[in-house]
């Protein structure tokens, strides 16, 4: 889509716009990227770039700062990762992420993020197998069973349903029976895929009374272990570019305090490999255009469990969050696996 100059000099007004703060004029943008043209030939490739949608002239100043398709394609095409020092990390890691206590990983990972990075921290607890012992139906009234799940650990779950026909107590418990002697040990996800093969050979009324169990229980396990750490959201009020904007900040520490959409915005990283970066404003992935989110999963034995990260400004040194954020998910990955 760009030629090589258009490049050079699009990535020296993302990486200046990063390190200054300040939009970026074509004499700065000159110096910075070390190419011999005129201020008129830069003011000409800068009309190109925010005619693409990459760059936007701020009302207040003639220099240009970049958009949040600028950003991606600058993390996506032109960013170098440049390693940072990892003392203070793995220093930081033998203190605080000891094996034998996980919840106290969890919560000094997201106080290691928020410590180096400066922004904002997070890490999703581990999440259990959904897996359950023993299930119960009891009636509740004409076309309401309270589903009641028991997991290995002791853990009981409820859940209210609403089933399109009434069914007796005699017939809950056959379903249970059922549920108990064939499925008990199994993951609910398990119980779904199995269930979805021998529906046949079930009556109808009872494959939709156990399917809807096998939904709620999903529902309740969910719910019963997606928890999210937050630390440092103190560190957004000394951004500058959110501290003229209350606004801004106001949305921004509803979503902290809102845990689900939390949830939400990191579960797509826990599906991929590797750092991912979200850029508000591209997507409603990030629900702020002027947040973005470097995130990665982690793991326990090789398995992934969950989900670290930070989040702060769409101006922010993206190449020390990746590193940041991929050695503190390795480290949290060995601190909870088994030796």
């Amino acid at each position: 889509m760009l030629d090589d100059r258009a490049r050079i000099l699009l990535k020296a007004l993302v990486e200046r716009y990063i390190a200054d703060g300040q939009p970026v004029g074509s004499r700065t943008l000159s110096r910075a990227s070390g190419l011999e043209l005129s201020a008129a030939t830069i003011r000409n490739v800068m009309a190109d770039l925010e005619e693409l949608g990459l760059i936007v002239s701020p009302h207040t100043s003639a220099g240009r700062v970049p958009t949040a398709r600028g950003y991606r394609l600058f993390v996506d095409t032109m960013l170098t990762a440049r390693p940072v020092a990892l003392n203070d990390i793995e220093a930081q890691a033998r203190d605080q992420l000891l094996p034998d206590q996980p919840q106290r990983v969890i919560t000094h990972a997201a106080q290691m993020l928020s410590s180096l990075s400066q922004f904002v921290g997070v890490v999703t607890s581990p999440r259990k197998p959904s897996v359950f012992r023993h299930i119960e139906f009891l009636r509740l009234g004409e076309k309401r069973i309270l589903v009641i799940l028991v997991a290995p650990d002791g853990d009981v779950q409820n859940r209210v349903i609403f089933t399109p026909q009434d069914f007796n107590q005699a017939q809950l418990v056959e379903a249970s029976n059922i549920l108990n002697s064939n499925y008990s040990g199994l993951s609910i996800e398990e119980m779904r895929t199995r269930l979805k093969h021998e529906v046949e050979q079930l009556r109808s009324d009872m494959a939709g009374l156990m399917q809807q169990a096998v939904q709620a229980g999903s529902e309740a396990m969910a719910e019963s272990t997606d928890q999210v750490v937050v630390s440092g959201e103190r560190n957004l009020l000394t951004v500058e570019d959110f501290s003229n904007d209350l606004g801004s900040l106001r949305r921004m520490f509803d979503l902290f305090e809102q845990k689900t959409q939390l949830m939400r915005l990191l579960d797509g990283s826990s599906r991929a490999e590797g750092v991912q970066i979200y850029i508000g404003g591209e997507s409603q992935i990030v629900p702020f255009e002027e947040l973005s989110v470097v995130s990665a999963p982690y793991e326990i034995n090789g398995q992934v469990v969950g989900t670290l990260g930070v989040i702060g400004p769409t101006r922010m040194a993206y190449d020390r969050m990746i590193e940041i954020v991929d050695i503190t998910s390795r480290m949290v990955s060995n601190a909870l696996s088994a030796k």
